[in-house]
């Protein structure tokens, strides 16, 4: 009888979330309030996290930003300051946990607790499997995917203990369905989405509803990233590569409403939903018709041609 008694009351759980999911689609839902909150940015210093620190500086949050490049990171701070909010930058490797554990108890120390992590650095390797040095593989699944875990476990106890909070994973379209050719950014972005899934189950089973969190999927970012990248030439009009400003403002709605998933462009759930519902053969043929099995090779080319010294490109 316990078991009837809580399945109606899941299907009207079901039936309730679905409806108000499609209402919020197209009534302008509540945003919340950031002013002075404490929020750390990884990656600031690449086109995304700038745009970020912008955006949340607008909000009135007080900024920590986080990026390996001293100088790009420091040139975000200016402009963050310019707009009037408290700005401390920091120099982190995320590719190595101790350098992100002490990095995190200095900000405790200096500035306080974090109550909002964007966890947005990311890089890829550009280069085919069998042709890629093993350190530029294990880099890509260190930053985009490890640190995630090195973050968590760095700043989420002090917003356990509080019950506020907000996570924020930057992950990729490409940790929902995969491609040819960067099987080092799919594996880490496949990992980056199930890492923050879990996380989600985990606070939400230990009822710290006051702790939010928000995975956001883009399509591929114009930031240089994956220069070269292109699918079928008829197609390309119908999917271009997403402008970095507009990717940030639509994670900003995203973040602000505190809604828990977005793909960037809408259209980015369809091969979300095939991926999961088609046989195996029709993806493929999908994929051959958009151009999607070879969309990567371009952006191989150029990298060998531009990095042969080994540089890993990031956002």
């Amino acid at each position: 009888m316990i078991v009837l008694v809580d399945l109606v009351l899941m299907l009207i759980d079901l039936t309730y979330s679905i409806l108000a999911a499609m209402i919020q689609t197209f009534l302008r839902p509540r945003l919340k309030c950031v002013d002075g909150e404490l929020c750390l940015i990884t990656g600031a210093g690449g086109a995304l996290g700038r745009l970020f620190a912008l955006e949340f500086a607008k909000e009135g949050a007080r900024l920590v930003l986080w990026d390996c490049n001293t100088s790009a990171n420091e040139q975000t701070a200016e402009l963050a300051r310019e707009l009037g909010v408290e700005v401390h930058a920091y120099t982190v490797d995320l590719s190595k946990r101790q350098s992100i554990y002490e990095a995190a108890d200095r900000v405790r120390e200096e500035v306080g607790d974090v109550s909002m992590l964007v966890n947005n650095a990311g890089v890829v390797a550009g280069r085919r499997l069998l042709d890629c040095p093993d350190e530029m593989l294990e880099r890509t699944l260190l930053v985009n995917c490890h640190a995630l875990f090195w973050m968590t476990k760095a700043f989420l106890p002090q917003m356990k203990a509080k019950n506020h909070g907000h996570m924020v994973t930057i992950a990729s379209a490409l940790g929902l369905f995969s491609t040819a050719c960067v099987e080092d950014y799919c594996a880490s972005k496949f990992g980056a989405v199930g890492f923050h899934e879990s996380l989600t189950h985990e606070l939400l089973a230990e009822n710290l509803e006051g702790i939010k969190t928000t995975l956001v999927c883009p399509y591929i970012v114009d930031t240089g990233m994956f220069a070269g990248c292109e699918i079928r030439q008829e197609l390309k009009s119908l999917i271009p590569p997403l402008q970095p400003l507009y990717t940030v403002q639509q994670s900003m709605k995203a973040i602000l409403a505190e809604q828990q998933m977005i793909c960037i462009p809408r259209m980015m759930y369809i091969p979300f939903l095939a991926r999961a519902l088609l046989p195996w053969e029709a993806n493929v043929a999908t994929y051959r018709f958009m151009g999607g099995d070879k969309c990567m090779l371009p952006f191989i080319k150029n990298v060998e041609m531009k990095t042969s010294n080994g540089h890993i490109k990031s956002s």
